[in-house]
Parts: structure tokens; sequence; C-alpha cells
């Protein structure tokens, strides 16, 4: 749900699948200071987009602009944007008629467009639609106080320039909604995999890793803030190879684990997305081997059947898959793994479908991001195959997948209780005041009871004692 923020005025409450989407960037920030500007924020799509608005938030510092969670005050109007789905592009064109509205109340406000949609419909958005001031890619950010000082002349301020080396590793990212204890760490950008049904590889170019150096320094610095969980995010992390450039060495991402587990034993380590084709052993054994990198995979699978992975272009089968699954437990009795699964691809059969719940059968997800397929212009698949299984079809097989998922996420929390886990604690419940929230090793959320003294960064050892799909709840 995000049906709370303040500067949704006059529209529907919305339901949406991921909780963040539609979030806006701000804190409680001083008063707005004589001359100063202001910029407003949303950002919609996967996680490397809010960690793309933190960058954002930093470069326009910089240039004198400060955040503001008010619509209406705000001299500079983004929207962080995300192609992967229709029903992503549906939502940002409806907030771009709502911000157009602003800017007729209160001429000379700009507003801009930024992330994965901007290189695909720069054209519609700026001249067609007249909606947007400027246009930006997610390489060209650097460029933001530039071009808006062009757009406040008139010049149409765009730029969506795919690079081959840029990946902000000498910027620091605002950590404008963070909770103080848990943050990202954007270690490579970019996507070589050409999975025939993402747009990513064409909004995000080709992959390119930061230095290793610079990451271990931002999780330093984070932690010596008071952090104390870093994910380290990237379109396909196991991919991430850094070569210094004064020695010649190269670092993988096993050994990128290895470093950011060092910087402290207190240090929790996560990471997102990891490609099945690309997670080896030694990404493994490093993880069963660091006690503060959590025993959590999340290992997209997208489909169930052999033929509709060679027809998205995933480069495994079924049959491999699994025994990576296997490889996993193997390795890791103790991990948990979750997923991406897209139903209803073209020419999926009912049969290849049961295919899809019997993997999330075997493969025991502890949850997953479950869609059915929607095709994306300038995809191989929307230029190679027909998008020809019926909606009515689509959604009754994903709904067959949520019951499921549903179903094995339940007995799998429920087989925690009468367990002990150490529990980071992140926050205040949403329900209770009295209560805790905080997260397993294995991702697991779990709802607790405060003890005097304790306070959000600290770890605790947790009794579970009851259990939901979705939730563990614990005693102390």
């Amino acid at each position: 749900m995000y049906n709370d923020n303040p500067t949704l005025h006059d529209l529907e409450t919305k339901t949406v699948d991921e909780t963040k989407q539609g979030e806006v960037f701000g804190a409680d920030f001083a008063p707005k200071r004589p001359g100063e500007k202001r910029f407003y924020i949303e950002s919609y799509g996967c996680q490397m987009n809010f960690s793309d608005s933190e960058i954002v938030a930093s470069i326009l510092g910089e240039a004198g602009y400060g955040p503001t969670r008010d619509l209406e005050s705000a001299d500079l109007i983004l929207i962080n944007t995300c192609s992967i789905r229709e029903k992503a592009e549906d939502t940002v064109r409806k907030r771009l008629r709502v911000f157009d509205k602003v800017k007729q109340r209160h001429p000379g406000t700009m507003v801009g467009v930024l992330g994965c949609m901007a290189e695909r419909l720069k054209a519609k958005f700026l001249e067609e639609e007249k909606l947007v001031d400027l246009v930006v890619g997610p390489d060209a950010y650097r460029d933001l106080p530039g071009l808006v000082a062009g757009a406040e002349e008139g010049e149409k301020g765009v730029n969506v320039f795919l690079s081959r080396e840029e990946t902000y590793a000498d910027i620091s990212p605002v950590r404008l909604q963070s909770n103080g204890i848990t943050a990202f760490i954007s270690i490579m950008r970019g996507c070589d995999n050409m999975c025939s049904f993402c747009v990513v590889p064409f909004t995000r170019g080709r992959e390119r890793s930061r230095s290793a150096f610079s990451i271990v320094a931002e999780a330093t610095d984070l932690f010596d803030r008071g952090y104390r969980e870093v994910t380290l995010l990237g379109q396909n992390v196991d991919s991430y190879k850094w070569e210094n450039p004064e020695t010649g060495e190269s670092v993988n991402f096993a050994q990128l684990l290895a470093m950011t587990a060092a910087v402290d034993p207190a240090l929790r380590i996560r990471f997102s997305t990891s490609h099945p084709k690309d997670i080896t052993d030694e990404v493994l054994y490093a993880m069963r081997d660091h006690h503060n990198v959590c025993k959590y995979i999340h290992l997209p699978v997208q489909s169930g059947n052999s033929r509709i992975l060679e027809l998205m272009n995933r480069t495994y089968d079924r049959a491999w898959y699994q025994a990576k699954v296997d490889r996993i437990y193997e390795i890791m009795p103790d991990c948990a793994i979750s997923s991406d699964i897209i139903t209803g691809f073209c020419t999926e059969t009912e049969e290849e479908h049961q295919d899809t719940l019997s993997m999330i059968a075997y493969a025991r997800y502890s949850m997953s991001y479950m869609f059915f397929y929607s095709e994306r212009p300038g995809t191989p698949a929307a230029k190679k195959f027909v998008d020809d299984v019926p909606e009515p079809v689509k959604k009754r097989r994903l709904q067959e997948i949520i019951d499921l998922q549903t179903d094995i996420s339940r007995e799998l929390n429920a087989a925690e209780v009468g367990k002990s886990f150490e529990v980071l604690i992140e926050g205040d419940s949403k329900k209770s005041a009295a209560d805790w929230k905080g997260r397993t090793t294995q991702n697991r959320m779990v709802v607790f009871p405060k003890l005097e003294g304790e306070k959000p960064g600290d770890y605790v050892t947790v009794r579970i004692i009851d259990s939901t799909s979705a939730t563990l709840f614990g005693a102390r």
C-alpha cells in the first residue's frame, strides 16, 4: 500500500504491490532559506531507482536545492520512473498530469522525468504531450543542474545518453528516507543479460562495476554513522567484476562480499539481485562463512518451464535451476530463497503454467514478486513473439501462483514457531508503538514487544510464538 503520501491531493486511494511505489523522499528539513530552491521527487520501480533518487538528491544539494515533501512548494518536481511493466508507465502518466496542474497554479515550476522511461518516451513527454521540461536518463544525473538552468531559459533539457563508465562512485548519496539503520549501496549499473521480456539493457545500458574500495568506504561511513545493515544493489550483482587500475588485480562478487563483511561484524550485508547463471559456489561459501552476510538470496526463476525459459533467453533450463536451488540448500540449509515470476508469457500453455507452480513448490520460496506478462515496446519479445495469452487467463494463472506462494510462505513461517532468532531492530511496528519490527538473517519480518533500554540498530534475540504468511510474531 502507498496511500499516505501527503502530496496526493484529490486522488483516489491506490493499491500497489510494492510498498514503496510513489514514495516521496524527504524528512523534517529546516525551513526554506531566502533564495533557496526546493526539489520534490517521487520514485517508482526497483530499488535501484530509489537508490538513484538519493544520488540525484546529493547532486541537487550541491547545486543549492533542498528537498521537500510538499509538492506545492517545490521549484523542481521530479519523478523517477520504471519501464518494467505497463502499469508503472500508466501510473507515471497520471502523476504527470497532476504535476501539470501544479505548474498551472505555480508558473515557473519545473517538471522532470528521470530514469528508465526517459529515453523511450522523451519525444512524447517533451514535444507531443508537453508535460515536462526535463528528460534525464539514469547515466546523466550529473548534468541535472545544467539541464535545469537551461530549461529555465526555455531550452529543452534532455540527456538520455547511456554511459559505459558512469557508476557515480564518487557521489555520497543523501539518505533522505532512511530509517537510519538500513541503507542501500549501488555496486554496479546496467545489465548485459538480454532477457527477451526486459527493457533494462536498453534503459540502463551495459554492465559496469564500481570500485571495490569506494563500496567498502561507503559501507564503513554508513556503519560509523550508525547504520547496521547495507544491501549491495545491482541488476545482476553476481557478475560484479572490478579491476584495480594500479595493480591489475580483479575483485569478483564473492571477494567483495568478504571485503564488505570485514568492515565490522555488527554490519549486516544483504544483496540483490542475483541471476541464477552467475551465482557461484564461491559466493555461497562467502555467505556461509561470514556470520554477518545474511542467509537470503533473491534468485528470479521467471518460469518453471524449459521452453518458456528459452523464449525468455534466461540461459538456463528447469533442471539447471533446480540443481542451483539444491546447491544453495546443500551449502546453507538455513538459507531462504525468494523469486520473481512472470506468468502468461507468449505461447505459454496450461501444462507449462503447471511447471511454474511445481517449481514454486520445489524451491520453497520464502516469498516472490509475481506478475503476469506485460509486453514492453522495444524488447526482443515484443519484436519476435505474439502476446497471445488472453488477459483473463493470465490473471487466473497469476492468482493460482499467488495462492500457492502464500500457502508456502505461511508453512515456512509456521515452521519457525518455537525457534529463537537474532533480529536487527529497524524501528517501531506499524500497528503498535509498544512493539518493534525487525528482520532475521533470512529476511523474515518479526514483530515483538519492546524492552526498556533497546533502540533501533540493536541486535536482540527473539523467540517466535506465532506467524502469518508475511510476518513472525515474537516474545522476549
